[in-house]
């Protein structure tokens, strides 16, 4: 059976869910995955369904019923779950917390990526410092570690880069 990521946005308020679910649902399809969240006073996620063959172009064109309530862009995906090769591997999970300014995540997937690292997930999110005042970044990253990479020298490098950049820095190896 085909399956379909969908994106989808829009103001947050009760029943988004709902109202995606009935359309999947009204087409044959099966709520699979999904990853949602309210961001800013929008609602925000991926969803995989899968969808009868013979009413995928049924299902993507009546996505367009939710106009005005979400925004939904279908998109094509493997049409059978299929082990991803960054699963396979050891996991690193990476946790910062420190004061918030812009490019901590581009600082840190630099060096992710620089070791040829594959993010599996990344959770961001600010919030007020209790006791020193201004806005504290945390993350929460897990990325996969390929055979060739030396678990070493990328726990060394984001130490380094923890210590310029002033922030809390656990990195452990699943």
């Amino acid at each position: 059976m085909p399956r379909l990521v969908l994106t989808v946005i829009g103001d947050d308020r009760s029943g988004l869910v709902e109202a995606l679910a009935n359309v999947v649902t009204a087409h044959g399809g099966n709520w699979e995955r999904s990853q949602m969240a309210e961001l800013a006073g929008k609602f925000a996620g991926i969803v995989v369904v899968s969808v009868p063959a013979d009413r995928v172009d049924e299902l993507t064109s009546s996505l367009h019923e939710l106009d005005g309530l979400l925004e939904v862009s279908a998109h094509p995906g493997a049409e059978t779950p299929t082990a991803l090769p960054r699963t396979e591997h050891p996991t690193l999970t990476i946790d910062l917390v420190g004061n918030d300014h812009p490019g901590i995540v581009h600082d840190v997937s630099a060096v992710l990526a620089r070791h040829g690292l594959s993010i599996v997930t990344i959770e961001t999110t600010t919030r007020e410092a209790p006791m020193a005042g201004g806005r504290l970044f945390e993350a929460h990253v897990v990325v996969a570690i390929p055979p060739a990479a030396e678990v070493a020298r990328i726990r060394g490098d984001l130490e380094r880069l923890a210590s310029e950049l002033l922030v809390d820095l656990d990195v452990s190896e699943q």
